[in-house]
């Protein structure tokens, strides 16, 4: 009988296209549903959360300003890329979620197909929120979509791999950057997927996964005056109290539920709409010769 000790793999955090390990050098050992030790894995400080930050400010406006056909075709790339690593992410999930593998095919399944779905919304939305609209005076009145800026999100401990795939494809798909907050009992298919993004043609920092605990960090997510919007995923959290913190910059909050993202409620263009900011413009007409002209 073997002595040996298994090496266990250390999944570092995914901050502007790198994978650092936590500046405070704390880990935890991410476990499986039965109890088996599955990896070492970064408890994400405050200070890492501010790099983060830091990252996808920066990252997000020329992310914004690409086309909406250009999006569509990263978010396509990043589902072909999992499609590809299908077999490895289903192993994994089964580990983390204590599922059997015709279930976790299918939450793989749902989350490429969900990557697929915003992929195809990226070019479209747009026509739906935006509007010309009808003014009484000499002018033309337009009403766009434009990105939030940086969403944030926090993934309760039974959201898992689902609900970080899901704040991932419509963050992406309105032109926006993030910070995430990886399920803590889910870890490892986050960091692996991170992998994934990492070779999908998305930008640095315009994605950001941390792991650690909700607990630590959640009211620095929601305080953060540099955050947009927040986004929490699962029901495991104090709404009111995050909500209060949120006000000091008037962030959005949204919840998603997990019968919402298991049930396809989620795959809405409104829920693309909640992370846009409508901006309206007035643009005068002159009259030329009984003629109205735009100039």
């Amino acid at each position: 009988m073997s002595n040996r000790l298994e090496i266990l793999k250390t999944y570092k955090l995914y901050i502007n296209g790198s994978f650092p390990r936590t500046e405070s050098g704390r880990y935890y050992i991410a476990k499986g549903a039965k109890g088996q030790e599955l990896g070492n894995c970064c408890l994400a400080s405050r200070k890492d959360f501010r790099n983060a930050m830091v990252a996808a400010r920066k990252a997000q406006p020329p992310w914004g300003e690409r086309s909406a056909y250009n999006i569509g075709q990263v978010l396509y790339r990043i589902a072909e890329n999992l499609e590809s690593r299908k077999g490895e992410m289903i192993e994994l999930v089964s580990k983390e979620e204590g599922l059997e593998k015709a279930k976790s095919t299918q939450i793989i399944e749902k989350s490429i197909d969900r990557l697929v779905y915003f992929a195809g919304w990226s070019d479209k939305f747009q026509q739906i929120f935006s509007s010309v609209n009808p003014v009484a005076s000499s002018h033309f009145n337009f009403s766009i979509v434009e990105p939030m800026g940086v969403v944030a999100a926090i993934c309760d401990p039974n959201s898992r791999f689902l609900g970080l795939v899901t704040a991932i494809a419509i963050s992406l798909c309105t032109g926006n950057a993030s910070v995430i907050l990886a399920s803590e009992n889910s870890p490892l298919s986050a960091i692996t997927f991170a992998e994934i993004l990492h070779h999908s043609d998305v930008p640095a920092g315009v994605v950001n996964i941390l792991t650690g605990k909700k607990e630590e960090l959640q009211s620095h997510f929601a305080s953060h005056m540099d955050v947009n919007g927040l986004i929490l995923i699962g029901e495991d959290f104090n709404i009111t109290e995050l909500e209060e913190l949120a006000a000091g910059n008037l962030k959005r909050v949204r919840q998603w539920t997990l019968e919402q993202l298991q049930n396809n409620a989620i795959e809405s263009p409104y829920t693309l709409k909640s992370l846009v900011e409508v901006k309206t413009t007035w643009h005068p007409i002159e009259q030329i010769g009984g003629a109205k002209a735009g100039y």
